[in-house]
């Protein structure tokens, strides 16, 4: 939030300080906007790589990749999940319920290493490897890539706990969650294209 003062002449001739208040997105949060800019490019890149790979592939997947779309689905959807818990968050600190918001963090962190948990199954038990054909190249690689991505979010959220034990009314603590919440849903929605790409799309 930035402040102005102007100077208002009244009739009696005397200056009086006025301000006028504009509401602008806060540093931080301007900040990771522009570096989530370079990430959506980042990952635009590899997902037209999967859909080059995949055109010419004369099945996707191939035959013998057994792949749990179920057991993936519930976990998308916990992901999902997390984005809601923790734009809750956000609501709550920016009423200054603190108490509140520190546990909606934490459920959407115990909710995004439950999903980081299913990720490293689904690559133990998954019968094609990285090297077996392009198809477990491009799986291993594209949610390689996200999981550590998730991986950097959860230590995000972290970092706002850690912040928390400090003094009330710090200034920087709302632009954190939002910086926070907003790397989160953009991970949120890549995965969302990654699983349509790799789980459900024939």
């Amino acid at each position: 939030m930035v402040e102005r003062v102007s100077q208002a002449i009244p009739a009696n001739g005397l200056a009086k300080p006025e301000k006028i208040v504009h509401d602008r997105p806060p540093m931080l949060a301007i900040g990771v906007m522009i570096w989530l800019g370079s990430e959506l490019m980042f990952f635009s890149g590899l997902f037209a790589a999967l859909f080059t790979i995949r055109a010419h592939l004369a099945s996707w997947p191939p035959k013998g990749t057994h792949l749990d779309v179920l057991q993936s689905g519930i976990f998308t959807i916990i992901l999902v999940a997390s984005s809601f818990t923790m734009q809750y968050a956000v609501w709550l600190i920016e009423r200054r319920r603190r108490d509140q918001a520190r546990t909606w963090v934490w459920i959407s962190l115990f909710l995004g290493l439950a999903f980081v948990l299913n990720q490293v199954y689904e690559w133990t038990h998954l019968a094609t490897r990285w090297y077996t054909n392009a198809y477990g190249s491009v799986f291993y690689i594209t949610t390689g890539l996200h999981g550590l991505h998730v991986t950097l979010g959860l230590v995000a959220m972290l970092f706002l706990l850690f912040r928390m034990r400090g003094t009330e009314g710090d200034p920087g603590e709302l632009a954190a969650f939002q910086g926070v919440s907003y790397y989160w849903h953009f991970v949120d929605v890549v995965w969302i294209g990654l699983y349509s790409s790799l789980f459900l799309l024939k």
